[in-house]
This record gives C-alpha cells, sequence and structure tokens, in this order.
C-alpha cells in the first residue's frame, strides 16, 4: 500500500491509499479503454492518464474499506443529553452506480440522543464513507440514517439529502438545474411536529 497525506477533510487527516494490485489492473483497463475510444494511450497528453484515473477511481470509491458503524462508535459518549443534535450542509460526492459520473450536493444529518452521543465530526465522516462508493442517492440517505440508529440506538435520526446529479445535466435529459432531494425518518422524527422542527432548522421546506 502506498500513502500520500491530503489537505484536512472534515476535521481529520484523509490519506490517500493505494491497492497495488489493484492500481495495476486499473490502469491496463484505463489504457484499453482510451483505445476503444480511439484514442493513442502513447500519445504525450494521455501517457499518465491511465494511471492517474486509476489513482482518481480508488480514491473516489475509498468508501468499500471504511466501516461506518466502527466509526461512530470510535467516540461514542454516554451524555444526558435529549434535543436534537444537527450537523447540516455536509458535502457530498458520489457517484452515480448507473453512469459512474457525479453527484454533487449537501446532507443534513439529525438525531435525538437517548443515551449516547457521538463526536460531530463522526456523521460527517460516515456521510462520507456511505459516499466513496458507487451510489444512489435513496440508498445513501437510507444507510446514514441505519448507521446513526444502529450505532447510538437515539430517540430517532433524520436525513435528508439535496444533490445536482451530472447524468442528468450532461447527457439523457440534460437539465442543468435539477436538484434531487431524498429524506428518510425513524422514530421521533416520523412525527410530523418533529420532521418540522428539523426542517426549520436545516433550513430547508418539505411537506
Amino acid at each position: 500500500m502506498m500513502n500520500e497525506r491530503l489537505k484536512k477533510h472534515f476535521g481529520y487527516e484523509a490519506i490517500e491509499q493505494y491497492d497495488t494490485e489493484r492500481l495495476a489492473k486499473l490502469q491496463e483497463h484505463y489504457a484499453a479503454i482510451l483505445e476503444i475510444l480511439g484514442e493513442d494511450p502513447q500519445r504525450e497528453g494521455l501517457q499518465k492518464t491511465p494511471l492517474r484515473v486509476a489513482k482518481s477511481m480508488q480514491f473516489l470509491t475509498q468508501g468499500y474499506e471504511q466501516d461506518p458503524m466502527e466509526i461512530l462508535l470510535s467516540a461514542k459518549f454516554k451524555e444526558d443529553y435529549r434535543q436534537m443534535v444537527i450537523v447540516k450542509d455536509i458535502e457530498v460526492y458520489s457517484l452515480c452506480e448507473h453512469h459512474l459520473i457525479p453527484f454533487i450536493g449537501k446532507a443534513h444529518v439529525g438525531y435525538i440522543p437517548n443515551g449516547y452521543i457521538t463526536g460531530l465530526s463522526k456523521i460527517a465522516r460516515v456521510v462520507e464513507a456511505y459516499s466513496r462508493r458507487l451510489q444512489v442517492q435513496e440508498r445513501l440517505t437510507t444507510q446514514i440514517k441505519n448507521a446513526i440508529n444502529d450505532a447510538l440506538h437515539p430517540l430517532g435520526v433524520a436525513v435528508v439529502i439535496e444533490a445536482r446529479h451530472l447524468c442528468m445535466s450532461m447527457r439523457g435529459v440534460q437539465k442543468q438545474s435539477a436538484v434531487t432531494t431524498t429524506s428518510d425518518f425513524i422514530g421521533a422524527f416520523e412525527r410530523e411536529s418533529t420532521r418540522e422542527e428539523f426542517f426549520q432548522l436545516i433550513g430547508t421546506k418539505l411537506s
């Protein structure tokens, strides 16, 4: 494995990790793809492209190597606090599993503790861990909710994600301004009054 230090992200030191065996295989396949597209992988501008893309794909899908439950439990603290805890505007960068084209947006995550809390940065890391996989926005929303619910057993969890899908703006219907919103709730957030308070706090109006 080869490690390269990256800038600090979400309050922790991000490490870019490469599996050399997978890197070599990916590099070989991307060189073949360039040829299939009619390009010459040996021309000056493309000589290092297969390697760069191979590294990029390993970075963009590093969430497969991360355990969201372990992230949450690594900073689980007993605390008698039973009001909403909300981390909003968490940046989301993911790859649509249907076209391998990015979707980009923000996640808003809230929970009501039931004796235990977790570090605020851990919530952002859970979003990151699930985002850095081949995804659909609907599944991503539910995975984040389930991880927090299973790790903390709170009174309730709410997750809202708002994202722009480049597969809609670059190809297909080519609608540049379309935003997709997904939400998932459990426990106390299934009550309309609690949901409305959450929406008000994150600044999103949803019925």
